[in-house]
C-alpha cells in the first residue's frame, strides 16, 4: 500500500466515497489508486472551478463532505471563488491538494507556489503530510475538520512523493465534532423575551430551515407569533407546499430596511444582516436602530435542538403552525418572460432540488415557487457568481433519486458551463434553464441606481465625461443598447 491508496481507503472509511477531481501530473499516483479503491467514485470535471462547486453542492445536499482533487497551487487557485461560496455556506467539503514531491521543492520549478496562502482565506484546517506513513492519519483529521459544526473546508496538501512512497495503513474515522446543544438558561432567557410583547423575529440558517428545525421554528412562530425569517442566500432551505413558510431577507439596503423596521428584537441563529456593499447614504448595520439582538444559537451550536426546546418551554399552541398551500400557477402563452419561466418550472415534481442562480430574475422565480410543490433550493451564498451549474452536479450525484433544476444567469453561467460536460458524462438528471439576458443584468440594475442617486444629491457629471465621442460616454451609451429589461428571455 502507498500513501495515495492509504488516503483513499482512509477517505472512504471516514464515509467520503465521491472525489470530484481535475488532476495533474503530480497527482497521477492518487488517480491510479482509483482502481484498487472502487468504493470511491471519481467524478471528472474540466475546469478546478467546477470541481469546488460541485463539491459544495454534494455537501449541503448529502450533509457530509466530498474530496476535491487539484493541481499544485494554481488548481486550487482557479477553484478558489467557489470555495468562498462554499465557506460562506458552511459546507463540509476536503480539498486535496497535490504538490512537487518534498525534495523537488528547493528547486523552484513553474508551478511551486505558495499553497498554504492560496488555501488560508477559504479553509478552516490546513495540514501538508510530511511523510506516506502521515497521510491516512492526516487524512482521518482533514474529514473530521471538515464534519465539525457547522461544516468546513479543510484543506490537505499531499506532496507527491508521500503519495508514491510506501505507507503502514489506512486509518479509521474520527468522531465527529457535533454541533453543541444550548443550555437551558439559554433557553429559558429566550422564552422570557418571547412573552413580553414586543414585536420579534426568529433569523434562522443551517438545520432551522429543513426538517425537524424547520418544524420546530413553525410551532414556536404558532404559540408566540413571532416572524421567521432567513438571510437572502440561506444555503439550504425546504421550501413549498406543506412547509412552515419563512420570509427571506430582502437583497438590497433600503429593502432590508423597510423589511425590518416594526421588528423590535431578533434572536439570531444567523449573522444579523448587512448590506451586500456599502452605497452612499445608506446602511451598512440594518438591523433597526433600538433593536435588541439575542442569540438564541451560535454557529457551532445546534440550532434545531434550541427550538425544538424553546417550543417545548413555550407550551402547547392553540393554534396548528401555518403551512404553505399549494397553489399552481398557470402556464403562461405568448413571448417568454421571467415569470412565464417561472411558472413553467413551477410544475416540477415533488421533492426536486434547486441548484439556484438565477440572479436577476430570482423574485419572479422565488415568488413563484413559494406555492409550489415542496422542493429543497441551495443558492448562490457568498456572490461569486459561476456557482450554480457545480452546485447542481453535486446535488445529482448527492441525491441521484431526486430531480435537479438549475435557474441560471447566463453571465454566470459562462464562467463554469464545463459543468455541461459532467453532467452528460455522468448521466445527471438536471435541466439547465439559462436566461439569456445578453447583459450584465446587475451592474445594470446598479447603474441606474447610481444614477439616480447622483440626480438627488444634486451633483453634475465630470464634464470631460458628457464630451461627445468621450470613451465613458461611449461606454455608457453602449451599456444603454445592450440593455433590456431584466424579465426578457
Amino acid at each position: 500500500m502507498n500513501g495515495a491508496q492509504s488516503l483513499l481507503q482512509t477517505l472512504v472509511n471516514c464515509d467520503v466515497e465521491v472525489c470530484f477531481g481535475n488532476p495533474g501530473t503530480s497527482e497521477m499516483h492518487f488517480v491510479a489508486a482509483l482502481d484498487s479503491v472502487p468504493q470511491m467514485r471519481s467524478v471528472l470535471c474540466l475546469f478546478e472551478g467546477v470541481v469546488t462547486g460541485a463539491a459544495d453542492g454534494y455537501g449541503r445536499v448529502a450533509g457530509k463532505p466530498a474530496a476535491t482533487l487539484l493541481h499544485l497551487g494554481p488548481g486550487l487557485a482557479n477553484g478558489l471563488a467557489n470555495l468562498h461560496n462554499a465557506r460562506r455556506a458552511s459546507t463540509p467539503l476536503v480539498n486535496i491538494v497535490g504538490d512537487h514531491a518534498t525534495y523537488h521543492l528547493q528547486y523552484d520549478a513553474p508551478l511551486t507556489s505558495d499553497i498554504v496562502g492560496f488555501a488560508r482565506p477559504v479553509s478552516a484546517w490546513i495540514h501538508e503530510s510530511k511523510s506516506a506513513d502521515a497521510v491516512a492519519a492526516d487524512a482521518a483529521r482533514a474529514v473530521q475538520a471538515a464534519r465539525s459544526a457547522p461544516g468546513c473546508v479543510s484543506t490537505l496538501i499531499l506532496p507527491a512523493d508521500t503519495a508514491w512512497n510506501e505507507a503502514q495503513r489506512a486509518e479509521q474515522k474520527l468522531p465527529d465534532l457535533l454541533p453543541t446543544p444550548v443550555s437551558s438558561a439559554a433557553v429559558d432567557a429566550a422564552a422570557r423575551l418571547l412573552s413580553n410583547g414586543r414585536k420579534t423575529a426568529l433569523l434562522l440558517r443551517g438545520a432551522a430551515l429543513y426538517g425537524a428545525g424547520l418544524e420546530a421554528a413553525g410551532r414556536v412562530q404558532a404559540k408566540t407569533g413571532a416572524r421567521l425569517l432567513c438571510d437572502t442566500f440561506a444555503p439550504h432551505a425546504e421550501l413549498g407546499a406543506g412547509r412552515v413558510p419563512v420570509e427571506r431577507i430582502p437583497y438590497f439596503a433600503e429593502q432590508i430596511v423597510d423589511f425590518l423596521k416594526e421588528i423590535e428584537q431578533i434572536f439570531v441563529g444567523a449573522k444579523p444582516p448587512v448590506s451586500f456593499f456599502a452605497y452612499p447614504g445608506k446602511p451598512s448595520w440594518c438591523v433597526p436602530e433600538g433593536s435588541h439582538l439575542s442569540y438564541l444559537a451560535h454557529a457551532h451550536q445546534d440550532g434545531a435542538q434550541a427550538l425544538a426546546a424553546l417550543a417545548e418551554h413555550a407550551g402547547r399552541s392553540s393554534r396548528s403552525p401555518v403551512r404553505i398551500p399549494l397553489q399552481l400557477p398557470e402556464l403562461p402563452g405568448g413571448p417568454l418572460t421571467a415569470l412565464g419561466v417561472a411558472q413553467v418550472i413551477a410544475m416540477t415534481p415533488d421533492n426536486a432540488i434547486f441548484a439556484d442562480e438565477s440572479a436577476t430574475a430570482s423574485f419572479a422565480l422565488l415568488s413563484t415557487m413559494a406555492r409550489a410543490r415542496p422542493h429543497t433550493h441551495l443558492p448562490l451564498t457568498g456572490g461569486s457568481i459561476g456557482q450554480g451549474l457545480p452546485l447542481a452536479v453535486g446535488a445529482a450525484l448527492a441525491a441521484p433519486g431526486r430531480k435537479v433544476i438549475c435557474p441560471h444567469g447566463d453571465g454566470g453561467a459562462a464562467y463554469t458551463m464545463q459543468a455541461l460536460w459532467t453532467m452528460a458524462r455522468e448521466k445527471l438528471d438536471v435541466t439547465t434553464v439559462i436566461y439569456a439576458n445578453r447583459s450584465y443584468a446587475i451592474l445594470n440594475i446598479e447603474l441606474r441606481a447610481c444614477r439616480r442617486d447622483r440626480q438627488r444629491s444634486g451633483r453634475n457629471v465630470d464634464a470631460r465625461s458628457a464630451q461627445p465621442g468621450n470613451e465613458l460616454d461611449e461606454n455608457r451609451r453602449r451599456s444603454r443598447r445592450r440593455v433590456q429589461p431584466c424579465d426578457d428571455m
